[in-house]
C-alpha cells in the first residue's frame, strides 16, 4: 500500500475490512424493519390473512348487509395496502429521511384531489343537464 492509500484510510476510518467506519450509517441500520427472512415472513402472513378474510365474508354471507361487507372489504384493504408499504416497500417515516413517505403523502392528497373532483363535476352535469325529450326535437 501506498502513502496515499494510507492516507486516504487514515482520513476514513478504514478498520482493513473493506468498509469505513460510517458504513453501517448508510444502509439504514438502527430502523424498526430492516430486510430480514422475518419480515417479509411476518407481512407475507399479514398479506393472506387480510386476502382470506374478505373471501370468507362474502362466500360464507356472514354480513347480511351488501353495503357492510362492502365497506368491511374496504377497510381490510386499506389495512392490506399498509402491509405492504411496511413490511415489503419499506416505507417508515425514518426511511430516506421521510422522504419517501412524503412524495406517498403528496400522490395520495393528489389522487383524492383528482378523485373527488372529478366525482363531483360528474354528479353536477348530471343534475344540471336538462332533460331530453325527443319529441321536441325537429
Amino acid at each position: 500500500m501506498n502513502d496515499a492509500h494510507a492516507a486516504y484510510d487514515a482520513a476514513h476510518g478504514d478498520h482493513g475490512d473493506g468498509h469505513g467506519a460510517s458504513h453501517g450509517a448508510s444502509h439504514g441500520e438502527g430502523h424498526g424493519l430492516h430486510l430480514t427472512l422475518d419480515g417479509y415472513l411476518i407481512g407475507f402472513g399479514l398479506s393472506v390473512i387480510l386476502t382470506a378474510i374478505p373471501f370468507g365474508l362474502v362466500i360464507s354471507g356472514v354480513l347480511e348487509s351488501k353495503n357492510a361487507t362492502a365497506f368491511a372489504i374496504t377497510i381490510l384493504a386499506v389495512a392490506q395496502i399498509l402491509v405492504h408499504m411496511v413490511y415489503f416497500l419499506h416505507l417508515d417515516p425514518r426511511a430516506e429521511g421521510g422522504w419517501n413517505l412524503m412524495a406517498l403523502i403528496f400522490t395520495a392528497v393528489i389522487l383524492i384531489i383528482a378523485l373527488t373532483g372529478s366525482l363531483w363535476i360528474m354528479y353536477h352535469l348530471q343534475q344540471n343537464m336538462a332533460p331530453m325529450n325527443m319529441n321536441t326535437l325537429p
